[in-house]
């Protein structure tokens, strides 16, 4: 915004400075490769790494069951990455067991597992994924000529536990789903081969939307619960084996949590804060005029996130006062707010 020799910049949320240059994640306090995101201009959350967990991500995390806690409030999901599977190309099967967090949300519209050709900058048509959609196990797969789809029948919601077993020879795929009826399913097409070249996805998705995620496979959300023993085999002689190279240890993950462990447990929220948790992300959602990490710092009536905000004009600074405050004009700036030349 310019006016005449002063001009100053009217920077959108989350970033300041003379030039907005400044965000909050720049002097990044997340470790060991967490994702930082601003909460706001002063506090960020940090969106923790697989085998990780508190605030900063600085707390060593053991995982024998993840937990998956869906999309997060800034569009993340929840995700394991194991390395591409081998010669699936013809032949797999796939057995897992899993738990819901919650017989609403997790039900709607979410991701088990997907693999395919889509995603970091690769194109095509090719993919194999599994989801819930509207209570039910949703199985696709697309071989580069269509894509076929196995729906079940609605869960039986009384059971604690899952258990699915799924497998593809060529273009005949079948679903068998806790004791429903196994369904089967042929895709359209002349080509019998899967060709994926990404990894293979856990719980939900490491890029920020699911719109790369090939047409047919989109799941909006990621996974909302635990998964447990996911194991798979690409030939009918072959012994079970869990994803991963090696064996069961995937390559990244975020925000990925142990079943039935509480984060929250461990963190006390000050000052009407609420604690929340998305696997091993957690952080304190504070009330309004308190910030920082555990909600222990005022809100200044100068700060960006005081409600309502200050109306010091054109680069001018406010400072408080036992009651209010007082704008501080530059030269060539005068009235209460500075806003006048």
């Amino acid at each position: 915004v310019s006016d005449a020799e002063n001009w100053f910049c009217e920077c959108p949320k989350l970033y300041s400075g003379k030039l907005c240059q400044f965000a909050t994640c720049d002097e990044n306090p997340c470790g060991n490769g967490a994702t930082c995101f601003p909460k706001s201009k002063r506090d960020a959350v940090c969106l923790c790494p697989y085998g990780r967990s508190g605030i900063l991500c600085s707390d060593v995390l053991n995982i024998t069951q993840p937990s998956f806690s869906g999309t997060d409030a800034f569009g993340y999901t929840s995700f394991l990455a194991y390395s591409t599977i081998p010669d699936i190309t013809f032949y797999y099967e796939f057995r897992l067991k899993f738990q819901l967090a919650n017989h609403h949300s997790s039900l709607q519209n979410n991701l088990i597992f997907f693999t395919g050709q889509k995603g970091q900058g690769l194109d095509g048509d090719d993919f194999l994924a599994l989801g819930l959609h509207n209570g039910r196990v949703v199985y696709s797969y697309n071989l580069g000529s269509g894509t076929a789809t196995i729906v079940s029948k609605p869960l039986d919601l009384t059971l604690n536990i899952h258990v699915i077993h799924l497998g593809r020879y060529l273009q005949n795929g079948w679903l068998k789903v806790d004791d429903q009826k196994n369904k089967t399913m042929s895709s359209p097409g002349r080509l019998v081969g899967l060709n994926v070249f990404s990894q293979f996805y856990l719980g939900g998705y490491p890029e920020y939307t699911p719109e790369l995620l090939p047409k047919g496979s989109r799941f909006k959300n990621g996974f909302q619960g635990c998964i447990f023993d996911i194991q798979v085999r690409t030939s009918v002689n072959q012994e079970f084996k869990s994803p991963g190279t090696p064996e069961g240890h995937p390559n990244s993950g975020r925000s990925v949590g142990q079943c039935k462990d509480s984060p929250c447990s461990l963190i006390k929220c000050r000052n009407g804060g609420k604690c929340v948790e998305g696997g091993s992300t957690v952080y304190c959602d504070c009330l309004t005029g308190w910030k920082g990490a555990f909600c222990t710092e005022t809100v200044s009536v100068c700060d960006p996130e005081h409600d309502p905000p200050h109306l010091c004009k054109r680069g001018s600074t406010c400072v408080p006062l036992p009651n209010g405050y007082t704008c501080h004009c530059p030269l060539g700036t005068t009235g209460t707010y500075c806003e006048q030349g």
